[in-house]
């Protein structure tokens, strides 16, 4: 992706996700972004993700790995590779850095040397907040999701942050907030130590019982 100047301080960022604000680009060529806090919140509970009969078909029938952190850039790639994205050259670079100082991660979905989805978000105290997920096969964003969820609950996570509510990640039990309950939920969670890189990789049996027995 080019870079059309100087980027965003790395630390500026962490300081706006701490109170709740994110930064968007209008498009893929806006040099500029705007601050984002939204007045209702969208959020996944960590005891609420929904494994729907078809996903758990899928992730004990297709092929595929699952992986953090050996693709960061790829998966921001992917996730901006749309028609539409406010995903810009500054917010790109912007979270390379964040990634290089250990505070963004991604999680991959693989099947062979083949990337077939993916998330990746910020990692901040308890917090996580996702930014976005990109499929290039059927189930494959949900079942990063499946996979993340699990995670966040192994590595001491409270709050996984969506940002937006969309019908697609209600449908896996995302849920619509207001802002002062969000701030409320993050302020608790920044004052907690979560590790996304700690919890050791899980296979899709793990992440299949560890659900049944939550949900």
């Amino acid at each position: 992706m080019k870079d059309p100047g100087p980027d965003l301080d790395p630390e500026l960022l962490l300081q706006a996700y701490a109170t709740g604000i994110f930064p968007m680009a209008e498009n893929r060529d806006d040099p500029e972004v705007f601050w984002v806090d939204p007045r209702r919140r969208g959020v996944f509970p960590l005891d609420g993700f929904h494994i729907s009969r078809s996903l758990a078909r899928s992730l004990r029938r297709v092929p595929h790995q699952m992986r953090i952190n050996t693709a960061f850039a790829q998966v921001m790639e992917a996730c901006a590779d749309r028609a539409e994205t406010w995903i810009n050259p500054g917010i790109f670079h912007t979270f390379q850095k964040l990634h290089s100082m250990g505070h963004a991660h991604s999680l991959e979905i693989w099947d062979g040397e083949a990337l077939i989805g993916g998330v990746y978000g910020l990692a901040i105290g308890g917090a996580f907040c996702g930014e976005s997920m990109f499929s290039r096969r059927t189930d494959a964003s949900k079942m990063a999701l499946a996979y993340l969820v699990d995670r966040l609950n192994q590595g001491g996570f409270t709050l996984f942050d969506t940002q937006f509510l969309t019908d697609h990640l209600a449908s896996l039990g995302a849920v619509e907030i207001p802002r002062a309950a969000y701030r409320a939920q993050l302020f608790q969670a920044l004052t907690r130590s979560a590790s996304f890189t700690s919890p050791a990789l899980a296979d899709a049996y793990s992440v299949l019982q560890r659900n049944s027995q939550t949900s």
